[in-house]
């Protein structure tokens, strides 16, 4: 039976595990097409790593930073239009980012239009034209293309349906290039050699694939590198980045659906291969019960679904999930300063690479995002500097327990326990502390950041987003974009269990808000589609 708008004769129940973006994109558009749904969340606030949180007059970004689709036809513009909401105001990032070397003091500039960045391109790495004109063709096919709505990976008919449509003669032109690494085209092009040009697309596609250039899928890569020209481009939210998930939730809301915080699931539950609800823990109260569900929907990572599964997670699924490469999780310091900290003309997205000399190698490159006067996000006379870099979960691991104080000493046997926990958490402390202390050393190459103009700091690490996210071992940022695991060989929104949805930064394209936002998008046309 249909759940659409208006037809009111049965609502079938969808349940929502996970309020971030791609769960309340796909909560809020189901609940829009005349759906029951609940949504569930074992955090504070909504938004999962694109919330926020305030300290002392300032907010920070907990994760995400930036976002693309707010453009006319973009991602966001469609579905928030679909929902009759406004957008949230936002600024053009222009320069996208702006990269610096090691040893240098002008920086490779990711300008939003096209002319201007081809100029800087061809200024900062001469002879590379050519391979840049492949990864601006292949963007120019794979953007009409993705643009058609087609259901990557096809797991059914009506999925393979909606892949052939999208098909144009042009689509056929980026099949040669299906197997393809960002390593194999600089070889093809004669690049291999070219350090400078290979280090900043090291950079530059870590943050979007999650593994560098030798590795990176060419398609996926052409994709992430071209989004920041116009017509797309990279926009900077005023207020923060909850300025998506309240709009979405006030859209849930007004439509009938349902949203409960501080909820954890525990187990979802299945029947002759279909999925028939969830276990739900209150956090308050401990009262656990089961609701029935003809959906499931679940905004998590996909080893936190095979958890949630346990014994009934389908065993080649599992086999698969199992032998993904570890997921990278991320060191974050949070500042507060003064606006004189704050370069003149200072761009809102910069990263820096570092000399290895003296510095923990892994928190040797930094992905950093400041405020903007006005922007909502500090105090007047303020600003927040929000740097990030990429980390070992395992590096990170410990019991939370420790952290928090939460056990006694009964007996000898807890007493060593005890001991052992709390030569972890100094180690875990000190570590924390180093990272810090170093980020923000190198920061000061940049920014004027001294005890007077620093005004509050911060830091996060993998096991504060395992906390606050709940997301497996607090890794971040979803599945490297390995030709194994992009695209049509990534995890599809359609699991091996009948009516069991999986949405967000594990499946495709799911990289930052955009890409979970279209996963979300794809599964409820998936759900609606009855198949």
């Amino acid at each position: 039976m249909s759940g659409r708008r208006g037809d009111r004769s049965y609502s079938p129940r969808v349940v929502v595990i996970g309020a971030g973006i791609g769960g309340l994109t796909a909560s809020a558009l189901l609940a829009h097409r005349g759906y029951s749904v609940l949504v569930l969340d074992q955090a504070i606030v909504p938004g999962g790593c694109a919330s926020t949180f305030k300290r002392q007059g300032f907010t920070f970004d907990v994760g995400a930073t930036q976002v693309a689709g707010l453009e006319p036809g973009g991602i966001h513009h469609r579905i928030f239009s679909e929902l009759e909401i406004d957008l949230p105001t936002a600024t053009h990032c222009d320069p996208a980012c702006a990269v610096y070397l090691p040893g240098e003091t002008e920086p490779i500039s990711v300008w939003r239009d096209p002319q201007r960045w081809q100029a800087e391109r061809q200024r900062q790495f001469p002879g590379s034209e050519p391979f840049w004109q492949l990864l601006s063709d292949l963007f120019r096919y794979s953007w009409a293309f993705q643009a058609r709505d087609p259901v990557l990976p096809p797991r059914n008919l009506w999925d393979l349906w909606q892949l052939t449509k999208a098909v144009r003669p042009d689509t056929l032109l980026t099949l040669p290039h299906m197997f393809s690494t960002v390593g194999n085209a600089l070889r093809g092009y004669g690049l291999a050699d070219n350090q400078r040009l290979r280090t900043f697309l090291d950079l530059q596609l870590k943050l979007y694939s999650q593994v560098e250039a030798e590795e990176t899928a060419l398609l996926y890569a052409a994709t992430a590198l071209g989004v920041s020209q116009e017509p797309q481009g990279l926009f900077h939210l005023h207020g923060s980045m909850q300025a998506l998930s309240d709009r979405l939730v006030a859209a849930l809301k007004r439509d009938g659906g349902k949203l409960l915080m501080r909820h954890t699931v525990e187990a979802i539950h299945t029947d002759r291969g279909k999925v028939t609800g969830v276990a739900i823990r209150n956090q308050k109260t401990d009262e656990v019960w089961t609701e029935p569900a003809d959906h499931v929907v679940a905004n998590v990572t996909v080893q936190n679904l095979m958890q949630l599964l346990g014994d009934q997670a389908p065993n080649l699924y599992q086999q698969r999930v199992d032998k993904l490469p570890p997921s990278s999780g991320a060191f974050v310091v949070y500042l507060g300063v003064d606006e004189r900290a704050i370069p003149k003309d200072c761009p809102p997205h910069l990263q820096f690479l570092y000399d290895y000399e003296g510095a923990i190698a892994e928190n040797n490159s930094l992905f950093v995002s400041v405020s903007r006067p006005g922007d909502g996000r500090a105090p007047a006379g303020k600003a927040t500097i929000i740097a990030s870099s990429f980390t070992d979960v395992e590096l990170w691991s410990g019991e939370w327990g420790v952290e928090n104080g939460e056990w006694g000493v009964e007996s000898q046997q807890q007493l060593k326990t005890q001991n052992s926990k709390l030569k972890t958490q100094n180690f875990y402390k000190a570590l924390k502390q180093r990272y810090t202390e170093e980020a923000i050393a190198h920061l000061a190459q940049f920014f004027n950041l001294t005890e007077e103009t620093i005004l509050h700091v911060e830091a996060a690490t993998p096991r504060t987003f395992a906390h606050f996210t709940g997301r497996d071992r607090g890794a971040v940022g979803g599945i490297g974009q390995r030709v194994p695991t992009f695209g049509p060989f990534g995890f599809a929104n359609r699991t091996p269990i009948r009516n069991l949805w999986l949405v967000g930064d594990s499946t495709h394209p799911g990289e930052g808000t955009a890409g979970v936002s279209y996963s979300a998008l794809t599964a409820v046309r998936q759900i609606e589609a009855g198949w």
